[in-house]
């Protein structure tokens, strides 16, 4: 899969309105790095691989998102690990439509336990605890647009629960 130019001015529109200051997204044939300037403006780097790249599986937690990586999963004041959204975009509870939730309140997870869903430009990334332990608030709604700081979920963690 390549990268259109429609597809690079719809990812550089979702950015603008995040305080993400770098996004890295590499296709099997394409890299494309995404900087924010001092200024504000954007800078892009594309780099057309010369063969086929395989990158392992697909793995949310190997995109590299600044500077909002550093506090995922810090435990607050209260004890408690707030869990952000690996990207910017709109927060599905469920796998589908009806569908019962991925998690409630009171749901016992496992660092790698989904919990929901965050669609960006089409592409449904899975949202995981990264910690284990209990949930214990759950902060977004079905459908609510997420940007990077916005807590997805408060968890209570296990002795032992970090990763």
């Amino acid at each position: 899969m390549d990268l259109t130019q429609e597809d690079i001015s719809e990812i550089r529109r979702l950015l603008e309105a995040s305080h993400y200051a770098e996004l890295t997204i590499e296709t099997g044939r394409q890299r494309l790095i995404l900087r924010r300037g001092p200024d504000g403006s954007w800078t892009q780097e594309s780099q057309t691989l010369s063969h086929p790249h395989f990158v392992g599986p697909l793995n949310v937690e190997a995109a590299t998102v600044t500077p909002g990586s550093a506090a995922r999963g810090a435990t607050t004041e209260d004890g408690l690990v707030n869990v952000f959204p690996p990207l910017p975009g709109t927060f599905y509870r469920a796998p589908k439509p009806g569908a019962p939730p991925f998690v409630e309140v009171g749901a016992t997870v496992e660092a790698d336990t989904v919990i929901g869903i965050i669609e960006t430009m089409k592409l449904m990334n899975p949202a995981r605890a990264g910690v284990a332990g209990t949930v214990v608030e759950i902060g977004a709604a079905n459908g609510e647009l997420m940007e990077e700081g916005q807590v997805l979920m408060r968890v209570r963690p296990r002795a032992g629960g970090r990763p």
